[in-house]
């Protein structure tokens, strides 16, 4: 799926994005959460959406750009952000717009599962990370496919659809299967060690009416959605 499929839904999606459990107070609350004290840091949204994460981290002192497939999204997030971000549409398939040595941090925040091909990005991640800069990610947790999935091989790499509902408008999105072996290898092999591996718990914030049945009932804290990375350039 490229990404500039939001195109056809970034305001549902925004909308959703908002308060959302996933979103609001499962993902975004995590990923602050791992990237930890940000102030003066010059970070790189890549995939920064509509600019939620990238405000949060501006708003704790980081100096940020923004980067997205979608130009729908980074006219949302220029809304949300104003003049004093850099915004940039572009591919991460495709080399970045950026010189080498230029970012303590590169976020990407459920991104890579809508690619194929791990080892541009990542190497590119690499490049404009100063050296011992952090990439800071979150993906789809591959065992979850395992148990929507059954009867599919877990340990293949594979594309699959799913249908989702966003603020009351439907879409699809297109994402790629791949096993944590298949993770943890493309991280080390573009030249990252793995600092955190990470299954967070949802933000204790959540409205209660947002959590999972069993976790309302106090039967469980957490639940697997998406699993989270902290990588640092060796």
């Amino acid at each position: 799926m490229k990404a500039d499929h939001y195109d056809a839904f970034a305001a549902s999606y925004e909308a959703e994005n908002a308060s959302s459990l996933l979103n609001a107070y499962y993902e975004r609350p995590a990923m602050i959460r791992l990237a930890g004290d940000v102030s003066g840091r010059q970070i790189l949204d890549a995939g920064c959406g509509s600019g939620f994460l990238t405000a949060e981290l501006r708003g704790k002192g980081a100096v940020m750009t923004g980067l997205d497939g979608s130009p729908a999204m980074v006219e949302l997030a220029r809304s949300r952000l104003g003049d004093d971000v850099p915004l940039h549409v572009a591919d991460l398939a495709q080399p970045l717009p950026f010189a080498t040595d230029t970012f303590d941090d590169v976020t990407a925040s459920l991104v890579l599962h809508y690619l194929q091909n791990w080892e541009a990005p990542l190497t590119e991640f690499k490049r404009v990370l100063k050296p011992g800069g952090r990439l800071i990610l979150s993906v789809n947790h591959p065992t979850v496919h395992l148990f929507n999935y059954p009867d599919e091989d877990y340990f293949a790499t594979r594309q699959y659809s799913e249908d989702y509902d966003f603020n009351g408008e439907p879409a699809v999105l297109t994402f790629w299967h791949r096993p944590l072996h298949a993770m943890t290898s493309a991280f080390t092999d573009a030249g990252f060690n793995i600092s955190v591996l990470d299954e967070p718990e949802p933000s204790p914030h959540t409205p209660h009416h947002l959590l999972t049945p069993r976790i309302a009932a106090g039967e469980r804290t957490a639940f697997l959605c998406f699993i989270f990375f902290v990588l640092t350039a060796s």
